[in-house]
Order: C-alpha cells, then structure tokens, then sequence
C-alpha cells in the first residue's frame, strides 16, 4: 500500500514535468546513486580506476563487504536479467561510435528523448499489451518525471527511493559506470550523443515498471543475498591481503633504511642524465641503463607537466595528453618537419589512404555488396591473415609503413607560439613549466651535455585493451608528444634566460632530446635529434641503451614465460606483432609501492618494477607546493592502478573482464562477455593471471614512501580532504622518511604518526 505522503504526491504529480519539488527530489536521489559508480572510460584511452571509488569514503575493509553486496551478486532474479538484457540493447546502440552498420535514430536528442521515441516500436517492451503501449505513448516530459512515476506505478516507498535507484545501477554496473565517465568525466566534444544520469535511470526505471511489475521484489532479493553472503567468505582474501603487504612493505623499508641514500658529494657531471615516466616499467629499465656507465636518471609522470590537446598534421582528431584529473589547458599543433612536395606527397597519401579505408566499410556494410567483395577479396584476404599469423612481424612492418598514420619515423615539431591565441602555450607558461619541472626532480645544476626525455608507450596487435598499456598519465595514450613540447621549452634560448634568473643555469651545451619507450618491445626512438651537436656521446648513449634494453628483456622474457630457445629480443618483438597474443607484456602487474625523493634513495635496490619511482627533491620546494602536486595527482593516478589490478585479481568476473577468449567489442567503446554482457570495466584474466587458477598480480594496497620533513607532509594531509580518505580509510598507506630526523615513520589510520622499525614487520 502507498502512504499518505505518496498518494498526495501523485495525486499533485504532473506529466508535463512542472513539478519542481519533486524533480528536485530525484534528481539529488540519481546524483547520490551515482557516487557509488567509478567512472569507465572507452577503449580509445582506458584509464584505470578503482572500482570501489565510490566507497573511498568508509575504511577499505568495509567497502570489500559493501561490494559483496552490490557487484558480486552471481544469482540475480530471471525479471531483472530480463531488465538488464534490454537496458544493454538499447546502450549497445545508443553509446555505439562508429561499429553499428545502421545508426540509431534521435541519438541527438539524448538517450531519454530517443527512447522515448522509439520505445513504442520495440514489442519486447510492450508486448502488445495495450496498457503498456499506452504507458509508453504517454511517458512524461523529462526522466526526472518517468522516473518519479515509474517508481509509484512499481509502489516503492518514498524513504527507498534511494536505495531502489542504487540497486538498478550495480546490478549492470559496467553500463552504468560508462554514463558516469559521459556525465562527468569526458569533453564537450565526446558528448555528440548527450546523455545524463538521471536519463540513464530513467531508462532503468521505465524497464523495471514493464518487465517486473512487482520489482519491488528487488529489496527481498538484496537483503536475502546480504543476509546469505557468508558464502563468498573475504575474510580469507583479506588476511591473504595484509600478510603480502607486511612482508612487502617490510622488506621494502629495511632495503630503503640499510641503503646509503645520501647524495653524494661529487663535481662529476653526467654523460647523460635520462628523465623517465614514473610507471613501474620505468623502474628496470633505469636501472639497466644506470648498470652502463656515468648515467643518472630521473622520474615524473608521463605527461612531463604539460596539460595538452595535442593536433598532429596526419592526425584528423584533437586528443587530450594529460591524466584525466587535469583539465587540458593547451591546445598544440604538431607540424610535419618535412616542406614542399614530400609534405604534400604525405598528405595526398593519407587521403587516397582514407578513401579505399571509407569505400571498403562501405562495401562492406551495404545489403547488396559483401557477397561480391568476398569474392573479389577474400584470396588477398586469406593470404593476409596468413602471413599475419606465419610472419606477425613483417605483417606489421608493412601495415605501419603502407597503411598507418601519422607514421613514427615521420619527424613532427610542436607549435609553441601561435597567433591564434587559443593555440600553443604563451612565453610566461612555458618558463612556468620548465622551471617546476626542474625544481620538481631536483636538476637545477650539474647539467649532463645529452638530457633525454624519456616518454613510453606500447605497440601490440588485436588487443582491444592497447591504451591501457600506454601512459595513464596521457589519458592511455603515447606520451612522446608531451615529451617533444618540453623538450622545445626547455631548447629555447629564451626559457633558458629567464631560468638563469632564477639560478638555473642551464650550459650552451646542453641539449634537451624527446624519446619515447616501447614498453613491449623495450626499444627506444629519438625525436628532433638535429639539435645535437655531439654525435658521438649521443651514439655511444644510444649503444648502451641497446644494453639496457637487452638486460630487460631477458628480465621481462623470464616473467612472461617466453620461449628462449630462440633469440630473446626477436622473442620479445614477435610479442608485441603477433595478432594472437593475449599477453603481449604484464603492464603495471605486481605494482605495490608509490616512492617520492630522490634517485639515491633507491639507486642500489633492485625494486623488481614494482614501485612508481617519483623524483623529488625537498630542498628545493619551500612552501610544500610541488610535493602536494605530487600526492594530489601521480599518487591518485597510482592508487586506482593499484586498486584496478587488485580488484581485477580478487574477482576478475565482478571486477575485471574475464578471458580475452570470449571479448567481444561493442560500439567501439567497451568489451562485453560473448554477445550481449555488462560492460566489462576491469582487466582482463590474462592481464593479472599467469594460467586461468595461478595469479601473478599480487593484491596488496598501494605504500606511499615520501622523503621529506614529516612536518611538512602533516601540513599537506591537513589541507587535502583526498589525502585525509584514503589514509584515513586504509586504502593508501603512507611511510615517511624524514631527511632531518633520519627517522622512518608511518601513518596511522588515525592519522598520527608513529616510528617505523624496518626491521620488523609492520
């Protein structure tokens, strides 16, 4: 029976939607809703979140608990599967960016006004049922309203509508996670198929009143499975949990407090100083090139601090290079190096490239022409997949030279200075930048005659999942774009003036050289290398990196399980081409600590590419400034790739994507299971597993290590509400080694500091 407070409320209720009160209403019940939901960003740039975001608020153990009762359901009722089969229906061709061969109609509109549009024409939802046609015909003016009416048609009480709305989310919490990446997350332009929260639920609302009309049975449902959900035990899994963390963290502290982490007192000036991505693949590799002589290497997150949209001449699109925190505030052009009829030739290759490109999907997805372009190609199509399979390394040879844009070994330049104003990065921004980015990772002297910025990205075949093996710190993408803007900054004559006043000298000499590492393949590239004016230290660089990068392989080889009887390195590309390899290299798997200071700090220590390596150089930050940066941004970025593959590995069904066998990709911006799933919005079985039963991740939450005042890391947490959660909540822990006290301390959940003996566990 419907209260009191109900029947006056539908009794004042308007189908129009004028009443404000009650709209006001659902909307802050959907906005609450959704704060549960992490956001899932699309297959373009996948970025990593924790997909218990939404509970980062309450202590992590608690939140495993919750996520029983909201994500893990394995049994849910046969009407809401039916709810939940046609919500995915309508979100396939709705959200769909390009794969449908018939695009769905009124997608403009947004999805409520699409769907109340053609919702009269789909029998699985009317069924030919009179009243439901009529329910369908008469939907109100805006979701906020179908959702107030769909909830008294289905009796929920007023005090439940809350808790209602949040059930229609997890039980498809992948779906519900991409309208949360689309209401809060992506750009303007992303948003060529508009949609709002309160439309998504609308939509989940309305099918819940057709296909359940007594969905009021989803609260018996919820509270007999949380009463019954002794079943799927955590208990184990935590205490699995705390154990690896203690024996990490402790064998990790004891190397870091026996290492003579002092910097040493020395005029020698570099062959080459090498400034790489604080990614976890960084870290073996640093190491490896440190092993080759004078070198001294660096770290800072990916997008080297410049928040951009980056424009390449043979790109057609303009993509944000920078974590998803930062709003990009740049737009930069990229010009080809190359003038007169080469750059035309490029240019006039790329549009014929297009066109056959566009005739073939053409062909192909008319009604008439597939049969006859498989006769006319399926011999030459045969003997592609053919030599894709047989040769996968001369197959992506020829796809990257003949097919591909823009080409790697196509030299571009940025275009700092622009006349038009809304392009480039104006004279004062660029000084701003060089000179947090120096004072950041502390090179303000000693400055090695070759400094090379070092970005990373991936290549790999068939893999749906490519972005998130590029920088998350540029938005899943390559970060050789923002490494080749600063690299200009930092060249220019005039950036170096101003940093001069501000007692940076940076010597004539010294030349500032973009690079990007292919972190499947560990090969570098150089860029816009004619700034060089000693050939020979830069080849004599250039031969110990072809060391390093063979000392790594062979470490990664013996990791991934690859076959040595053959060459290694050949191995090891072979990966990175063939079409049929579900784990081409391991990410960011085993990652498990978040370190800030110094090289020194952990030069010596073979950390087993499990920590985020941040340089940071406390002397040179006074007021605290950049190491809040660095704790407020990086160390975000590294708690939801922590807590990504953690949740991926505790239940890779719930939380991750399951077996790249059976992914299937739908509109282009996301995997289901098979031909009709949630969207999945984890990683994938073979990303954290190293058989289907036997992980290789290591689930543990994320150490922090900072090395600076602890005085000075109070005054930060007091000041950031973000820091306060995650310490406070036990999703981050956080270990600082005081320069001035020479004492390790830890913090506690109650944000106190108490001394840390690592020796001991903790």
């Amino acid at each position: 029976m419907q209260s009191d407070i109900e029947v006056n409320e539908l009794a004042s209720f308007d189908i129009n939607g004028r009443d404000d009160t009650a709209s006001a209403r659902i909307q802050r019940h959907v906005s609450e809703a959704f704060e549960k939901i992490a956001p899932f960003w699309p297959l373009k740039n996948l970025i990593a979140v924790n997909p218990l975001k939404g509970f980062e608020n309450i202590p992590f153990e608690q939140a495993i608990n919750e996520g029983i009762y909201y994500f893990q359901q394995n049994e849910i009722p046969v009407p809401l599967q039916d709810i939940n089969r046609e919500t995915i229906k309508w979100c396939q061709a709705f959200f769909d960016e390009g794969q449908a061969t018939i695009k769905m109609p009124f997608r403009d509109q947004g999805l409520y006004q699409c769907f109340k549009r053609l919702a009269t024409h789909d029998s699985n939802l009317n069924q030919l049922d009179a009243n439901k046609l009529n329910f369908l015909s008469n939907l109100p003016a805006t979701p906020e309203q179908a959702i107030l009416l769909s909830l008294n048609k289905l009796e929920i009480r007023t005090e439940e509508y809350g808790k209602f709305l949040l059930l229609l989310l997890t039980t498809l919490p992948g779906w519900a996670s991409h309208v949360s990446y689309k209401t809060e997350w992506s750009h303007a332009k992303d948003q060529q198929h508009p949609v709002t929260q309160a439309e998504y639920l609308a939509l989940r609302s309305i099918l819940a009143y057709l296909l359940w009309p007594n969905g009021i049975d989803i609260y018996h449902w919820y509270y007999n499975s949380k009463a019954g959900s002794g079943k799927i035990n955590m208990s184990a899994a935590l205490l699995k949990i705390t154990e690896n963390e203690n024996r990490y963290q402790a064998l990790l502290l004891k190397s870091i407090a026996n290492n003579k982490h002092q910097p040493i007192k020395t005029d020698e000036i570099p062959n080459a100083q090498l400034v790489f991505c604080i990614d976890v693949r960084s870290e073996p590799f640093r190491r490896a090139i440190e092993s080759q002589g004078n070198y001294e290497t660096f770290s800072f997150a990916g997008f080297f601090g410049i928040p951009a949209l980056i424009n390449n001449e043979l790109c057609e699109s303009t993509y944000a290079s920078c974590p998803v925190l930062l709003p990009p505030k740049h737009q930069v052009h990229e010009n080809i190096y190359y003038k007169g009829k080469l750059k035309r030739k490029l240019l006039r290759k790329r549009q014929h490239i297009k066109i056959l490109e566009n005739s073939y999907q053409m062909l192909k997805y008319m009604f008439t022409t597939p049969f006859n372009l498989v006769e006319i190609l399926g011999a030459w199509s045969a003997l592609w997949m053919l030599t894709r399979t047989i040769a996968p390394m001369t197959a992506t040879r020829f796809k990257r030279e003949f097919l591909d844009f823009p080409h790697d070994h196509i030299p571009v330049s940025p275009v700092l200075n622009s006349l038009n104003e809304l392009n480039g990065i104006d004279f004062t921004e660029q000084c701003s930048y060089a000179l947090n980015f120096l004072r950041m990772i502390g090179l303000t002297k000693k400055f090695a005659p070759l400094i090379i910025l070092c970005a990373h990205g991936a290549n790999t075949e068939n893999n749906a999942y490519h972005s998130a093996l590029d920088c998350g710190a540029c938005g899943g993408r390559s970060g050789a774009p923002n490494a080749r803007i600063l690299a200009a900054i930092l060249n220019s004559d005039r950036v170096r003036i101003y940093l001069a006043e501000k007692n940076i000298r940076i010597p004539e000499q010294t030349v500032f050289i973009p690079a990007l590492h292919n972190t499947t393949t560990d090969e570098i590239k150089f860029y816009n290398i004619e700034h060089l004016t000693d050939s020979k230290s830069f080849e004599k660089l250039r031969s110990d990196l072809l060391l390093a990068s063979e000392i790594n392989i062979r470490a990664r080889s013996e990791k991934l399980l690859s076959d040595n009887t053959r060459s290694i390195v050949r191995s090891m590309k072979r990966r990175s081409s063939d079409w049929a390899q579900t784990r081409p290299e391991w990410g960011l798997a085993r990652n498990a600590s978040f370190i800030v200071g110094p090289r020194t700090l952990t030069r010596d220590i073979d950390l087993d590419g499990r920590a985020f390596l941040h340089s940071y150089d406390w002397e040179e930050d006074k007021d605290g400034a950049l190491l809040t940066t660095i704790l407020t941004a990086p160390m975000i970025v590294a708690q939801w790739i922590n807590c990504q593959y953690l949740f991926s590995t505790l239940d890779n069904v719930s939380y991750g994507s399951g077996s790249k066998i059976t992914h299937n990709i739908t509109g282009k911006i996301g995997i289901i299971q098979g031909n009709a799933s949630d969207l999945m919005h984890g990683l994938s079985l073979q990303s954290v597993y190293k058989s289907d039963h036997e992980q290789y991740h290591e689930p543990i939450r994320l150490m922090t290590v900072v090395y600076a005042p602890r005085s000075r890391i109070e005054t930060i947490i007091s000041k950031e509400v973000i820091l306060q959660k995650l310490f406070k909540n036990a999703w981050v822990y956080l270990k600082c080694i005081d320069p001035v006290e020479a004492v390790i301390y830890s913090l506690t959940t109650d944000l106190k500091w108490q001394t840390c003996n690592a020796t001991q566990e903790n």
